[in-house]
């Protein structure tokens, strides 16, 4: 049974994550350092729909500035 004080956690379509926090979660997650503590922050913060389209723009920028950067070169 839970105390009084304790609030049962977010629904993850509830949670309120900042712009700010999930593209630093993703860009951190592109890299690969984590720290599982703050893994465990953002899994309990931030909207899991946000941190997909963060990702998929993130990713669509990296494919893109790969190709500037290979006609660029050739």
């Amino acid at each position: 049974m839970t105390e009084p004080s304790e609030r049962p956690p977010a629904k993850a379509h509830e949670r309120k994550g900042s712009l700010p926090r999930t593209i630093k979660a993703v860009a951190w997650s592109l890299i690969g350092l984590r720290k599982g503590s703050e893994y465990q922050q953002d899994v309990e913060k931030l909207n899991p729909l946000h941190i997909v389209v963060v990702g998929l723009v993130a990713v669509f920028l990296l494919v893109l500035g790969l190709i500037a950067l290979v006609n660029w070169i050739v």
